[in-house]
């Protein structure tokens, strides 16, 4: 009951972190259009720097933006910050519920490393911490050398993805780089964002000039946030590419998925400028485009015509009851209709019976031999041997499909 209360919990999460990350990102995303979008104003109003027109939903809206504020404060204002909020808390209470509760399944690769379940829990929840920390120290220390500070915040992304994958199993590596740069952007809007504004707002209420640094940091740490925005999406999705974080250097895929995401971005920030920078996105689609080439699965060969060493004994071909047999000792702790890991089976596969398995068979010599992400961390110990059975079987039940 503990396992299914913890898979509710989870479920729920989930769903609210997706809605709450969904808000934000269209909130984040409909602020950059309409700031990039801005017209010289027809009237000469004081304070007045830019407006937009639209038309949507049977009406027309006349967007204006004022510098460094209206003659007069209205009585209410709408602040941007509870999305955030929400996404961050969210997000690090459905880490918790998985990956830290569960540290041998989900954050352990015995072949990675040697971390004990204790110190992979603390090294993950150091690792968002740390990665601020850093973040916010080169902003203080680079200042407003944008250009300088980008490329020092690239080169702290990459360290991320490098130190990420050395210590963690390869799906939690690139859950947790994704966590650490939305960690960034939340605290970018609790610590500096919203404090910075609410100063504004009150030297304004007092009858005096704002500081102009708060609002050039707020605008700072917002141009940052909106090019983290699709590198920490496809980080947090990637569990569902396990051909991604299983390669032999994720760190570099994660890195160039990353970067790709990032010049996707800036084409459409332009985008909502006027301007059309096409080669942006060409350059975004081409880095995709070679790391999904780099990770293409190679063209598969006879095991047994790769067998030409004179009188050597080809093992037999092992049938689906003793490959069965491997996945109860192996998989079944998940793969399971009573599964004693978690509360249900994972994609719902289950590998209880011959039917089960055979129902299966491209998804478990994927996960298990082309990948080897299965089992996770390698948990239960399976060996080369009960590996290589698992493909031979494999490739004589594909060699038999008409």
């Amino acid at each position: 009951m503990g396992a299914y209360l913890v898979e509710c919990a989870a479920f729920l999460l989930r769903w609210l972190h997706v809605v709450a990350a969904i808000a934000w990102i269209g909130e984040s995303f409909y602020f950059v259009a309409l700031d990039r979008g801005l017209e010289k104003p027809r009237q000469a109003t004081p304070g007045l720097f830019g407006e937009s027109w639209s038309v949507h939903g049977g009406g027309f809206y006349l967007k204006q933006k004022f510098l460094p504020a209206p003659p007069q404060l209205p009585e209410v204002l709408h602040w941007s910050k509870w999305k955030s909020y929400t996404t961050w808390l969210s997000g690090f209470g459905l880490l918790c519920l998985t990956y830290l509760l569960s540290p041998q399944v989900y954050l352990i690769d015995a072949a990675r490393t040697a971390l004990s379940p204790t110190q992979a829990v603390l090294a993950a929840l150091a690792f968002p911490l740390l990665a601020w920390l850093a973040y916010d120290g080169l902003c203080r220390l680079v200042g407003f050398r944008d250009a300088l500070l980008g490329a020092l915040v690239a080169l702290l992304s990459l360290g991320l993805a490098f130190a990420a994958t050395q210590l963690f199993a390869g799906r939690a590596a690139f859950l947790l780089v994704g966590a650490s740069l939305a960690t960034i952007m939340s605290a970018n809007v609790f610590f500096v964002i919203i404090p910075g504004q609410k100063r504004m707002v009150a030297a304004l209420g007092r009858g005096e000039a704002p500081n102009p640094l708060d609002g050039a940091r707020g605008k700072q740490r917002s141009v940052h946030n909106t090019y983290f925005t699709l590198p920490v999406v496809f980080a947090m999705l990637s569990n569902h590419y396990a051909t991604a974080y299983a390669h032999a250097q994720a760190w570099l895929v994660l890195a160039a998925i990353m970067a790709a995401g990032a010049l996707i971005r800036q084409f459409f920030v332009l985008w909502h400028s006027g301007e059309r920078a096409w080669w942006l996105l060409g350059a975004g689609g081409a880095v995709l485009a070679a790391v999904f080439v780099g990770l293409a699965p190679p063209a598969p060969a006879s095991r047994r015509a790769a067998a030409v060493t004179p009188g050597a004994v080809v093992p037999p071909e092992p049938d689906t009851a003793a490959i069965q047999a491997i996945l109860a000792r192996r998989c079944t702790a998940c793969h399971s209709a009573h599964p004693s890991l978690m509360a249900s089976a994972p994609k719902g596969a289950q590998f209880d019976s011959a039917a089960d398995i055979d129902a299966r068979a491209e998804l478990i010599h994927r996960q298990v031999v082309q990948l080897q992400v299965m089992p996770p961390g390698n948990l239960t110990q399976m060996t080369a041997a009960e590996r290589d059975a698992i493909a031979r079987w494999y490739e004589a039940r594909s060699s038999r499909a008409p």
